[in-house]
This record gives structure tokens, C-alpha cells and sequence, in this order.
């Protein structure tokens, strides 16, 4: 059987200390005398190649990690009915056993209530990341904020998909990723008012400061969904960088701002493209990227005039 530990430190037979462990046979072995003292020693180092001492320090030696996002955060067992651990064929009698068993397992997992709610929100918060093609990472900190809120006690009285979203929200904030409150208020089962007001209870209960949303954030990810070209983003994330000098982006709402800017650079670089396009690909309407544009101009001192209501 293999021996986690070693028990020697000096050898039984010379009493040397110059004791050396081979772990490529799993022995250790006196210098002096040359006795195997232990053999079928486990390797308690990593399994994995690592290169440098970051990579060596990283990297675990067995099992997937940790996943808040699960809620037994990926460390639950699985009884399997229909074949043993070599892959024959169980009996009847013992298929029946693994089923009653499976049934209790599957029972304990959820006999308290916070389980019960941390399956329902991890279930919720799965569902949204894949709509809204959220980095695991991300997912992983949604999943931590609303554990903290669990533990806390604000789920209690209040509907759990409004502080999912909400907890999803704030990582999206917290971490620069250009998600915006109507496209949650879109793909959740609560309206964008309930979710607001989950997440400005999420940020005010674990004091979390949030950074401020940068319209260049917004941009990249407004001109693909439009089929802006290279250029004209560009010049966009250069008027947006000018306007950001001038404080002309204090107070304006980000994804707006970004949609207007990309307007005027596609006016610049002479490509047609409509402001009701770009509304619509940054969520917002073309009342709101006119004003914008208009401000854009006005602080930064552009010589071209916007058009009038444009139709695409």
C-alpha cells in the first residue's frame, strides 16, 4: 500500500541522518549504509509539467478546482446505477440498492435550505452567462458576490433571480465587462427596476467600489455588432480618448457616448452608416446618440454638422 508520510529520520540500522528520498522508485535510502528504509512512498508534488516556479506553484497535482459557481462549488459525488467501477453490468438486486442510494444522495445534497436557494441561484446564474457570453471568470466572482449576499442575509424577503442578476451586474461592473442593465433586465426573468435595486443593495451591504464604466469599453463591442470597420473604431476610440481630456464624459452614459463617437468617425472616415444602426447595436435610441453627438462636437470643436433623422 502506498505510504503518505515519511516516518524515518534516521536510519534503524547505522543510525545516519543522511537519509535521500527517491522519488522516481518511491523509496527512501540511507546513504551510508545503503538499507531501503521505506518503499511505495507517494509523490506529493505536482503531476503536471510546469516551466517556471509560477506555473509549478499554480498547478494542483489531482482534481478540477473549486467552482463557486457550482453550489457545492464542484466537489459532490455521483453514484452510478447502471455499472460498477470496471464497467460490467450490475444485477438487478444491486442496481435497485444504487438507485435508493442515489435517491438519499441526491436528498442530502438539497435537506437545507441555503443549499435549496444556492442551487436555484447557481442554476440562474448559468443561464445567464451563457446568453450573455460572460467569461468564467466573471461568472466565478458573480457567484462569490452572491454567496457574501447569501451569507449576509439579503436574500431573504427578496426574489432570488432579481439578486443573481443583480450580483452578475456588479461583477460585470467591478471586472470592465461591457454589460449593460437592460441587456440583464432582457435575458432575466426580473424587470430592469428590481435588479437595479438589487444591485445598489449589493454595493452599499459589502461596500464595494465600483468603477466607473469607460465608453471605450463600449466601443469595440458596439462597432461589431453595427459592421463598423477597423478604421472608423479607431478614430472612435481616439475622439472618445479626446473627450475623456476634455471631461466631456462625466455623467453621460457610456454605451450613448461610444455610439455617438463611432457616428462621427464614420462621418470623418466618410462611411455611410445611420444613427439608428448604432442606436440599436449600443441599446439605446437615437435621440440619446444625436445629443451625444452633438456634445461630442461642441466640446471637441469638430467643423461637420450631424444629419437629421436618418432612416436605415
Amino acid at each position: 500500500m502506498l505510504k503518505q508520510t515519511v516516518t524515518y529520520t534516521t536510519c534503524p540500522e547505522c543510525e545516519s541522518k543522511n537519509l535521500v528520498m527517491d522519488m522516481e522508485r518511491g523509496e527512501l535510502v540511507c546513504e551510508n549504509c545503503g538499507l531501503v528504509i521505506e518503499e511505495n512512498i507517494l509523490h506529493q508534488g505536482a503531476e503536471w509539467t510546469a516551466f517556471t516556479q509560477q506555473e509549478r506553484n499554480s498547478k494542483e497535482r489531482v482534481g478540477v478546482p473549486t467552482r463557486y459557481s457550482h453550489f457545492d462549488k464542484g466537489l459532490s459525488t455521483t453514484i452510478r446505477v447502471d455499472r460498477d467501477a470496471f464497467g460490467r453490468p450490475l444485477s438487478p438486486k444491486v442496481k435497485r440498492e444504487m438507485w435508493r442510494l442515489r435517491r438519499w444522495q441526491i436528498r442530502s445534497k438539497v435537506h437545507a435550505s441555503q443549499d435549496r436557494n444556492l442551487m436555484m441561484a447557481m442554476g440562474e446564474l448559468r443561464r445567464l452567462s451563457e446568453k450573455l457570453h460572460i467569461p468564467s471568470s466573471v461568472q466565478e466572482m458573480a457567484a462569490v458576490i452572491y454567496r457574501k449576499a447569501l451569507d449576509r442575509g439579503m436574500v431573504k424577503g427578496r426574489s432570488i433571480p432579481a439578486i443573481v442578476a443583480g450580483s452578475l451586474y456588479a461583477a460585470c461592473r467591478f471586472t470592465k465587462t461591457p454589460r449593460t442593465l437592460k441587456e440583464l433586465a432582457e435575458t432575466s426573468l426580473r424587470e430592469e427596476k428590481e435588479i437595479s435595486r438589487a444591485y445598489r443593495l449589493i454595493v452599499e451591504d459589502l461596500q464595494m467600489e465600483m468603477p466607473i464604466d469607460d465608453p471605450m469599453d463600449y466601443a469595440t463591442k458596439i462597432a461589431e455588432k453595427a459592421g463598423v470597420s477597423s478604421d472608423v473604431e479607431g478614430l472612435a476610440i481616439k475622439i472618445i480618448r479626446d473627450a475623456k481630456n476634455n471631461h466631456a464624459t462625466m455623467g453621460k452614459d457610456p454605451s450613448g457616448l461610444a455610439a455617438a463617437a463611432l457616428y462621427i468617425a464614420s462621418r470623418l472616415k466618410k462611411e455611410k452608416i445611420t444613427q439608428k444602426r448604432l442606436a440599436k447595436a449600443a441599446g439605446s435610441t437615437e435621440v440619446t446618440v444625436r445629443n451625444r453627438t452633438k456634445g461630442l462636437m461642441k466640446r471637441l470643436d469638430l467643423n461637420i454638422r450631424p444629419r437629421g433623422v436618418e432612416r436605415s
